[in-house]
């Protein structure tokens, strides 16, 4: 089993030194053992479960339902369908957020597109703002 310092574990999951440090806070990371000295010293399980951390941040889950994801991989008690419902939900609040963007898009082409772009003092973007 290999042995990392915060430094080293930081460059293998592209994960910043607080970051590690707060996830130990909240007890997203278990905590690791010190040496002598008081350095953390990190194993694989450490590595392994940073990077399903970050990669459960990339796909956009917030850090409860991450530490939910973590419970449910260390719980036998629960079904592993519990995670599906996680994701699914995730899924869900991100296809809404993906319509409210889409519906901003198309209000804000509206907006810029009613400008008479030849001259900047027939720009009609702060007269429409204010008709909200």
């Amino acid at each position: 089993m290999a042995i990392y310092s915060i430094g080293q574990l930081s460059k293998l999951t592209d994960c910043k030194v607080p970051t590690i440090r707060y996830y130990e806070q909240i007890e997203l990371l278990n905590q690791p053992a010190r040496t002598l000295g008081n350095q953390r010293r990190y194993n694989d399980e450490h590595l392994s479960r940073l990077r399903f951390i970050r990669h459960g941040r990339s796909l956009g889950f917030n850090l409860e339902e991450i530490s939910q994801l973590i419970h449910l991989q260390k719980c036998a008690e629960h079904s592993p369908h519990n995670a599906h419902e996680i994701a699914t939900t995730h899924l869900l609040d991100i296809q809404k957020k993906i319509r409210q963007l889409q519906a901003l898009e198309q209000e804000l082409a509206k907006v810029t597109n009613c400008c008479n772009k030849k001259t900047a003092y027939q720009c009609k973007v702060l007269e429409v703002l204010n008709d909200f």
